[in-house]
């Protein structure tokens, strides 16, 4: 998270705790828990991203801070551009908008195997910026993939049939295009940072408000509709 260690500590608490409670109030809706795990994995995510600015400042061993930049970098690099096209269309019901979204799944194996491989070839390296960490490494069409990486983390948001989804893939779109505007170097670590928020956003909405399922795109009066 951007701004300092002690952010992302208090901000990976908040989001882990909403991820915590947002899994206890499932009530049996398996399909659900994919998403809903989201929050706190995030939140996991951010705590990690504390090692990493703690071992740069020399808080911690480097070896420690080595090994919490490849978890993050692994997290959001690999596990992120499948696991959220993924999570979605579990939600969305047969028909054109899951088979694409099937696409984007398809889409995000591609962009991990080709960060991962960039990690593999090396140098993995993480940056004190002024308010953010820089994590780069040695990959090539480097533009070409981060638009593929929106595109599969996204898009399957953005071809929702639920209302909900389709809203929180729209901000996230601009917030990519904010943050990419802000800096390209530190991209990764404010990308994920908001993430972590607005995944928990979208989990209390999922834990007090209607459920995703609860309105979908009709086609047949051309609105969405409560089911």
């Amino acid at each position: 998270m951007c701004f300092s260690a002690q952010a992302d500590v208090v901000g990976g608490v908040v989001v882990s705790a909403i991820g915590v409670d947002v899994l206890r109030h499932i009530r049996g809706r398996r399909r659900h828990v994919a998403l809903a795990a989201l929050p706190l994995m995030l939140g996991l995510h951010q705590l990690d991203e504390a090692f990493v600015w703690w071992g740069l400042q020399g808080h911690v061993s480097e070896g420690v801070g080595r090994v919490a930049t490849w978890l993050y970098l692994l997290f959001a690099f690999v596990v992120l551009p499948i696991f959220v096209p993924a999570a979605v269309m579990l939600l969305e019901p047969k028909g054109r908008r899951r088979q694409a979204m099937g696409g984007l799944v398809v889409l995000g194996i591609g962009v991990s195997g080709v960060l991962l491989a960039a990690m593999i070839r090396g140098p993995v390296t993480a940056t004190l910026n002024n308010h953010n960490i820089a994590y780069e490494t040695d990959l090539k069409a480097g533009v070409l993939v981060v638009m593929a990486y929106v595109v599969a983390t996204c898009g399957s948001l953005l071809l929702s049939s639920h209302i909900e989804f389709a809203i929180f893939g729209i901000v996230n779109l601009v917030a990519v295009a904010v943050f990419a505007k802000l800096t390209i170097d530190g991209f990764a670590s404010l990308w994920c940072a908001w993430a972590a928020i607005a995944s928990a956003a979208l989990a209390i909405h999922m834990r007090y408000g209607r459920t995703p399922t609860s309105r979908r795109w009709d086609v047949a009066t051309g609105g969405y509709g409560a089911t």
